[in-house]
């Protein structure tokens, strides 16, 4: 009979996707991860380093380890401090892999530049200090696109963008949530904002305009708390709890809001889903918080719209977890994403691969991705501009850039108001009303430039004596 010849199994490249851990001597050992009960992933991870949350007493701390650095974590390993309560979410800069930004229960956002070597001491002086919110931040997240752009949501209901360049406050987000913000997260281009609160509703949110252009009310009609992230062709993909207490995933068009392009039911779990989307592969990956899995689901165009792949499985709950950027795997092994497990004590990586016989680099796995070079300045982004992120091939591996520093340039308030007296128009204005100042700025470069070059010299010297130092110890 005819239907007997109709397609039954749906073809799609990553339907045999499947998760294994790592070898015990590929793990992050000793490591005393956060008891702080908060809805966030406790981990971030790029191509150089990974860094965990950790317990501190009396202050906030996390831990950076040099990602080559498994096994056994010396008791000693210097942290970061700085907080003086705990650190609540972290998230590495997507432009430099040596720049780390930490929210703490103190109030504050610190940026952090992280050395490529380990360092003797604890690092405890940020880069920079953001201070405007007036209770505890529990979420940020840099811009997509934009340089030295990131984003805090405290529990006072604001959402605040950050020049980090400058140390300057750029937009405050108020009186768009009525309660505590569970979730926000950008869009590819980092144009929108999607963002979900204790009131039940997601929002997605031109931040610029400072205007809701869209929102929902009970995408799921439980009672505990929902995520969304943005997915392909900006579709917003949810989950949340139905009024069973079973756990959903919902997938929603911007356009048309009120009905969902999907929602399936899943487990009656209370665990609240992280969910972590790779646009390169559509695939959407489920890690609940104090399970021992991950499921994951490829989201595509043709109905049900979002289809099960499979569930990596354990035995331990998971406390947090880390998720890669795609130019952090490796494309030699077909691995298509990999996780960081925080268990109590330690972290366990989880490499995600499609199974391919072939040794060749596999294009059609690997499509050009998000590179480390910001798209556009943060006063660009702010007066309007867009831009898709700069994308870079994977088919040699990617290389990591040696460190680059972050340099913060505090504005002088007094710059940017205008001399007393009569405004002269700049056109009328007599050049050698300029020539002094700038002559002394010029000079003041030149100094400052040699004074850097002097500096670069001497750590080369250094590095270059430490090197030889620990060789020879090994």
């Amino acid at each position: 009979p005819p239907a007997m010849s109709r397609r039954v199994v749906r073809q799609s490249k990553f339907r045999h996707v499947f998760g294994q851990p790592v070898k015990a001597d590929q793990m992050y050992e000793d490591i005393r991860v956060s008891k702080v009960t908060c809805d966030s992933s406790f981990c971030a991870v790029n191509p150089k380093f990974v860094a965990i949350i950790v317990e501190s007493g009396g202050g906030g701390a996390f831990i950076v380890l040099p990602l080559a650095k498994t096994g056994r974590v010396d008791k000693n390993h210097p942290l970061v401090t700085g907080h003086t309560a705990p650190v609540l979410d972290i998230d590495w800069c997507p432009h430099n892999d040596n720049v780390i930004a930490s929210a703490s229960e103190d109030t504050t956002v610190m940026v952090w530049q992280i050395p490529d070597y380990v360092p003797v001491r604890n690092i405890t002086e940020p880069v920079v200090t953001l201070e405007g919110h007036s209770k505890r931040v529990s979420i940020i997240s840099w811009h997509p696109t934009a340089r030295n752009v990131l984003l805090s949501a405290g529990c006072d209901n604001l959402v605040i963008l950050w020049n980090v360049g400058t140390g300057e406050m750029l937009l405050a987000l108020d009186d768009m949530h009525t309660d505590l913000i569970y979730n926000v997260g950008w869009n590819r281009n980092g144009s929108l904002l999607v963002t979900t609160c204790k009131d039940k509703k997601v929002r997605v949110i031109d931040p610029r305009k400072q205007q809701i252009i869209a929102e929902k009310t009970k995408p799921h009609d439980g009672t505990r708390p929902i995520r969304a992230i943005f997915v392909a062709d900006g579709k917003i993909f949810t989950t949340g709890f139905s009024r069973m207490s079973e756990r959903q995933l919902g997938l929603w068009d911007l356009n048309n809001f009120e009905e969902p392009i999907a929602l399936q039911e899943m487990d009656t779990s209370n665990g609240v889903l992280l969910p972590f989307y790779d646009a390169d592969s559509s695939i959407v990956y489920l890690c609940g918080k104090g399970d021992s899995s991950i499921r994951y689901f490829e989201i595509t165009d043709e109905a049900p719209y979002v289809h099960y792949l499979n569930t990596y499985s354990s035995k331990e709950p998971q406390r947090g977890m880390g998720f890669m950027p795609k130019r952090g795997l490796d494309v030699s092994k077909c691995e298509i994403a990999r996780f960081f497990k925080l268990h109590e004590r330690k972290c366990e990586p989880i490499v995600m691969t499609v199974p391919r016989k072939s040794d060749l680099f596999q294009d059609d796995l690997y499509p050009d991705t998000p590179g480390p070079e910001p798209a556009l300045e943060a006063d660009e982004w702010l007066s309007g501009k867009d831009a898709e992120p700069i994308l870079i091939s994977l088919r040699d591996g990617y290389v990591p850039i040696k460190n680059r520093e972050l340099k913060v340039v505090k504005k002088n308030i007094l710059d940017s108001k205008p001399p007393p007296g009569p405004r002269r128009s700049h056109s009328t204005c007599d050049s050698d009303y300029f020539s002094p100042a700038l002559e002394e700025v010029l000079e003041e470069i030149r100094a400052l430039k040699e004074t850097v070059q002097a500096q670069e010299k001497r750590i080369s010297d250094l590095e270059n004596k430490l090197c030889q130092f620990t060789n020879g110890m090994d």
